[in-house]
């Protein structure tokens, strides 16, 4: 990728906009609402001074940025990482809005994170900056005005501490103020693989439009942290031969096809880790992008799908595991070349949509089977496939910016319907 193209793209969150542009001006959307999009109504920064376990402070940055709350509260993930920036976040945070609207949830979007190395520090230090996090967002959350949930690097673990911290600061017993919590504190079953299962979903629902056959079918997974293990999983589960999983240690290739429970087995055992696996010839990540296969899952970061490797990739279907694995750039190359790019907002929005059905279970005090929560999401995901799939036919566009097209549609009538500012 030239220095140029990347120096264009190196905030996200003028990626995101590029996108939203292109969209508005296919559908006419008045210039007023795009606008107003372009735009989070609020961006909070704060500093959390955290005691270490040396005894010595050290202060973190965290943040929260809600883009917008025109079709509910506003909803999305707290990451900790140590590239957490305002940019990124308000990207991000963009991004739920359009992926809440295109699965058809009453929220708006929102985006937390700490700039942090997560795997650096101990379980005491974890729990310190998260209440500390908490306390400092005590007016930003409400399970009716802004709830988060769990994203790169944090679990229920950190969602759990988050939400005890604000009901003791606020002496509110509110769960749903938090989603992706422990089923014991009120998380729904089902949460934990969500995302990962709308990743097979989609995966499903694209094949069936080119007529793949599962059992014929080859799928590469890049990453195999919560979404990509869980994705290449399921996948399997259905008959598809995953040949080619990867993670921060590298790419591991089996063209007979890996074993995806050997792997899930040995990563439990290895500090979640591929490292060392012997079971698969290693591959660079390069390498893993570019192979022959049916299906490819970019599961991991944003920005690994080049203008370079868009022209050396080998699939038929790309479903985007990650948020923003493709840079712009690389969309119109991989549309000349047809496959189908199942975007983001789409592919991924398994994890919002169960994260909506643990909120209304809270709210309603009354819990689902996992079969129930499972249906529930895949009837959700298939029907917004569906949704953006057409609107791709009827404009004859990506299903990217068809995705961004269902999405407008629906926030426009929202902001309509509210009246004017």
């Amino acid at each position: 990728m030239s220095t140029t193209t990347q120096a264009a793209h190196e905030s996200m969150y003028e990626a995101v906009l590029a996108r939203l542009n292109a969209a508005a001006q296919i559908i006419n959307l008045p210039e007023s609402v795009t606008e107003v999009l372009r735009h989070p109504q609020k961006e909070v920064k704060v500093s959390l001074p955290i005691v270490m376990d040396n005894g010595k402070i050290q202060v973190f940055d965290g943040y929260r940025v809600v883009h917008s709350t025109h079709l509910g509260p506003s909803k999305g993930g707290i990451r900790y990482a140590m590239d957490v920036n305002e940019d990124e976040v308000r990207a991000l945070a963009a991004w739920m809005t359009f992926k809440c609207a295109v699965a058809d949830l009453p929220y708006g979007g929102a985006k937390g994170g700490i700039k942090c190395n997560p795997r650096q520090m101990s379980e005491g230090e974890l729990e310190r900056l998260s209440r500390a996090y908490a306390k400092a967002m005590k007016d930003v959350f409400g399970v009716n005005k802004d709830i988060p949930a769990p994203d790169m690097g944090t679990s229920g673990r950190e969602m759990a501490w988050i939400l005890d911290e604000f009901n003791k600061v606020t002496g509110e017993d509110s769960p749903g103020v938090i989603t992706g919590k422990p089923v014991g504190l009120g998380g729904s079953l089902g949460r934990e693989a969500a995302t990962g299962r709308g990743v097979m979903v989609n995966a499903l629902q694209a094949m069936a439009k080119l007529n793949i056959h599962p059992k014929s079918a080859t799928a590469v997974v890049q990453g195999f942290g919560n979404v990509g293990s869980h994705a290449a999983r399921l996948l399997a589960e259905q008959g598809i031969k995953i040949i080619a999983i990867s993670d921060a240690s590298g790419g591991y290739y089996d063209e007979k096809g890996i074993d995806i429970q050997d792997a899930l087995n040995y990563t439990a055992k290895n500090n979640k880790s591929l490292e060392g696996y012997s079971k698969a010839t290693k591959i660079t990540n390069e390498e893993l992008l570019t192979l022959k296969c049916d299906v490819l899952v970019p599961a991991a970061l944003q920005n690994v799908i080049s203008e370079d490797i868009a022209q050396k990739v080998n699939c038929k279907i790309i479903i985007e595991g990650a948020n923003g694995p493709t840079y712009p750039e690389a969309d119109p190359i991989l549309n000349s070349k047809g496959i189908i790019v199942v975007p983001d907002i789409l592919a991924n929005s398994g994890g919002v949509t169960v994260s909506y059905f643990e909120w209304v279970q809270n709210k309603m005090g009354y819990y689902w089977s996992e079969e129930e929560v499972n249906q529930k999401h895949d009837e959700k995901m298939k029907t917004a496939f569906e949704k953006v799939w057409q609107n791709a036919q009827k404009y004859k566009i990506s299903m990217r910016i068809a995705a961004y097209i269902t999405a407008l549609e629906k926030i426009q009538l929202g902001i309509k319907m509210k009246g004017h500012f």
